[in-house]
């Protein structure tokens, strides 16, 4: 796990290349405190910060073949390295390393781009090839690992993070109106838009190649169901349950390669107790495990994570994120994340992999992935119930089902079934929608757009995020299972551009952490994407299939409790007395109406009951989160939260 940076053609003199070179890995040095390195050839330099993990003697970067026709900078892993260089050994290939780059070259060297294929991994790298002045762009199939790049003096420059370009001199960070509407609708920009305006960000399961001035970017990977009217496999379940277990442990296994320590996170729900509980059973020194917990009982899960904890026999810690360290770090945290938010939930994240990192570890393994690929959401419970009350829209006991999806949300409970039905709007929509499981969701956030200044209404005129996302839904989609519709959706899209990205990445490369998700391997989400609905989905049981591979390795009351999704205290942590004294500044009605995406007044309102603890809706929580954060942003630089680099050592070509 690694920062990387460099660039593509532009005849950039090398010395003004390696200044360009220095300055993004400084902008990258919390990605990779262990080393650094520069290359600069021909038509392109690559840069390098090192997170050490696997090859620690032996595994600098860049790294370049024994002929120095490839080169490569690379972020991540390659999960099966191994097996990948006992086949290129058999096939004649020598190695000189003990790192997965290597294998990562070899492969390239003997496939081609169809060495993708081959992967099991994290990555994203950047790999140029001298003999055809050819350079590679690559980014792994769910999207674990970021790369962004922009156009700047005529070359193509990239990186791990925005930062890193932000760092170069006529680069500025000016936010893009429409990023900023698809943020308040979807919760992340569709990529490649990004947050920044001329900054672009490499989609998921992608590859770039730029040869001169040619540029070709297609995907090498997608996501992909079985058409609805085709039967799936008919194990028994089982066998289906078995066979994923076997999957899972496989994956957790080869997770658990590092020349270092390995830890888990630790929530006290299903998906990181099972993780847990299968790296218990592999790692050789006992298993330490990393939990968050909160004052409030409403996000606290404490109880849980001791139990689980208890269960393994793990060395446990954890750390509490009050509403004051949500406050204090909330800034650090937005020039890390690179995007506005609507909800807190990253900040206590960085709190968590902080303390991960005050151990002095720098690897974990975390139950991500497990509700989008395994039907957890309520969101998917929820559209079930919207489209079973639509048959009977005229019914009274139907909507009552709406009550029983979040249990945590007792003012649901209290409210009539008109009330139910219009907030649930099960009798608006078409059923062949194709966002029909996600529309009430769009229609909650977009409520927040209210506090959009009229300039910036005007500046995103008719434009529709939601018809944008619809627009680049595969062909194939209106053939699939709703279930899989709404799975392709917040699988596609919400999770590599906010739960892997804002409560990921970001937050814990911040901290040099680099995390690890067994359930993102692509054999298990090809498993879960081939079973039936109802294995996934078993009337409004979620993860049924999983909860079945579970048993006998994580206790009952954890599998059948039920779900707790991961929240943080959002606006309720601003409420004076806690109110940070940055509020004043960064909500000022000068500095709004400077800015000119906000209406002044309007915030004005915002901010003065977020002060006395009235905000309850989730319309003005997000939109406070949502202005605070996109406030925030404005004006990144990276000079003011980074210190540039003493000159470092450059191999040129």
């Amino acid at each position: 796990m690694c920062g990387i940076a460099g660039y593509h053609g532009g005849n950039i003199a090398p010395d003004r290349a390696a200044e360009y070179l220095r300055l993004m890995v400084a902008a990258l040095r919390h990605r990779g405190p262990d080393g650094e390195g520069i290359l600069i050839r021909d038509d392109a330099g690559l840069a390098h910060t090192r997170l050490s993990i696997v090859g620690l003697a032996d595994g600098a970067q860049p790294m370049t073949t024994t002929d120095d026709a490839l080169a490569v900078s690379f972020n991540g892993e390659i999960f099966n390295y191994v097996e990948l260089r006992d086949d290129l050994k058999s096939r004649g290939h020598r190695f000189h390393t003990a790192s997965d780059t290597e294998v990562l070259l070899a492969a390239y060297e003997r496939k081609g781009l169809d060495c993708l294929e081959d992967f099991n991994g994290d990555f994203a790298f950047a790999l140029h090839d001298a003999r055809h002045r050819t350079l590679v762009l690559a980014r792994d199939r769910m999207g674990v690992r970021p790369l962004f790049y922009t156009e700047h003096e005529g070359a193509l420059f990239f990186a791990s993070e925005i930062r890193a370009l932000l760092a170069l001199p006529g680069i500025a960070a000016e936010i893009d109106p429409l990023a900023l509407d698809q943020i308040f609708t979807l919760w992340c920009p569709i990529p490649p838009r990004t947050a920044f305006r001329g900054i672009h960000e490499l989609p998921p399961g992608h590859v770039m190649t730029l040869c001169g001035d040619r540029r070709t970017i297609r995907p090498w990977w997608q996501l992909s169901f079985p058409d609805r009217g085709d039967a799936p496999a008919s194990a028994p379940p089982e066998a289906q349950a078995e066979e994923l277990r076997a999957l899972l442990t496989d994956a957790t296994r080869i997770r658990l390669r590092a020349d270092v320590p390995v830890g888990a996170y630790l929530s006290g729900g299903l998906d990181s107790s099972l993780i847990s509980a299968l790296a218990a059973r592999t790692v050789t020194r006992g298993l330490r495990t990393f939990s968050l917990t909160f004052h409030s009982a409403e996000h606290d899960e404490s109880a849980w994570q001791r139990q689980m904890a208890a269960t393994l026999g793990a060395a446990s810690d954890s750390v509490e994120c009050s509403t004051e360290a949500i406050v204090t770090r909330l800034p650090e945290v937005m020039r890390h994340i690179e995007r506005p938010i609507l909800r807190t939930a990253p900040v206590p994240l960085h709190v968590l992999a902080g303390r991960v990192r005050e151990h002095g570890m720098k690897v974990v393994l975390t139950g991500e992935g497990a509700d989008e690929i395994f039907a957890g959401y309520d969101l998917f419970r929820e559209a079930r119930v919207r489209r079973f009350c639509a048959r009977q829209p005229d019914s009274a006991r139907r909507p009552r089902l709406f009550q029983r999806l979040y249990p945590y949300l007792p003012g649901l409970k209290q409210q009539s079934p008109d009330y139910l039905a219009r907030f649930f709007s099960f009798g608006s929509e078409t059923l062949d929608d194709p966002l029909y499981s996600h529309r009430p969701r769009f229609r909650s956030t977009s409520a927040a757009k209210l506090f959009f200044s009229v300039d910036l209404k005007q500046e995103i005129g008719d434009y529709d995020a939601a018809a944008d996302l619809a627009a680049q839904l595969p062909a194939d989609f209106g053939r699939w299972h709703p279930l899989h519709q709404a799975q392709y959706l917040e699988t596609a899209f919400l999770l590599p551009g906010y739960i892997l990205s804002s409560q990921g990445d970001r937050v814990m490369m911040a901290n040099a952490v680099e995390g690890r998700f067994p359930f993102l391997d692509h054999r298990v989400v090809g498993f879960a994407a081939s079973v039936s609905p109802e294995t996934k989905l078993l009337g409004l049981k979620e993860k049924h299939i999983l909860k079945q591979a579970a048993r006998g390795l994580v206790p009952t009351e954890i599998i059948d409790r039920p779900k707790q999704p991961y929240r943080a205290p959002d606006s309720e942590s601003f409420a004076a007395p806690h109110a940070p004294a940055y509020l004043d500044t960064v909500l000022s009605p000068a500095r709004l109406a400077q800015s000119g995406l906000f209406n002044v007044p309007a915030v004005g309102k915002l901010k003065e009951k977020v002060l006395k603890g009235h905000v309850t809706g989730f319309r003005d929580n997000a939109a406070f989160i949502g202005v605070l954060s996109t406030e925030l942003l404005r004006g990144l630089d990276t000079a003011q939260s980074s210190q540039i680099a003493p000159r470092i050592g450059i191999n040129q070509e």
